[in-house]
């Protein structure tokens, strides 16, 4: 499921119960909107993504700019990541097929094992996210 913000529907909230990214042009870009709840990994995927020299950009993304991203994912707690491969509008009966092979792209896969690493220990948690409880 795909949601489009309430007022104009042009513009994409989130997917479910998850939050959506698209990565385009070395820049992770998410949705801004009132109606988006907060979710802790998108904000560490964001901090991430900027700590690799990506630019961040929370913005309205309009429908039609699905067609132009390079890689795009739904994040959350559970998954981390699930990596998008195409959404179908099956309303306005279009397709935007982001994903060719049907694989998580490069930058994805580096946000993915790098939050995962960082959870299990096995990355260095240089802004205190980690809590050891004994």
């Amino acid at each position: 499921e795909f949601y489009l913000d309430a007022k104009e529907k042009k513009y994409i909230d989130e997917c479910g119960a998850a939050n959506f990214f698209g990565i385009k042009d070395n820049t992770y870009i998410t949705p801004k909107s009132t109606s988006i709840l907060p979710s802790i990994t998108n904000k560490s995927l964001m901090q991430l993504a900027e700590d690799m020299g990506l630019k961040v950009e929370r913005r309205p993304i309009p429908e039609e700019e699905l067609a132009t991203f390079e890689e795009a994912g739904a994040c959350g707690t559970a998954a981390v990541i699930s990596p998008i491969q195409r959404i179908d509008d099956l309303e306005n009966g279009k397709s935007y097929v982001i994903s060719k092979d049907g694989k998580p792209g490069p930058v994805c896969t580096k946000l993915y094992n790098k939050l995962r690493g960082i959870q299990y220990g096995d990355e260095p948690d240089t802004h205190g996210w980690v809590t050891v409880v004994e």
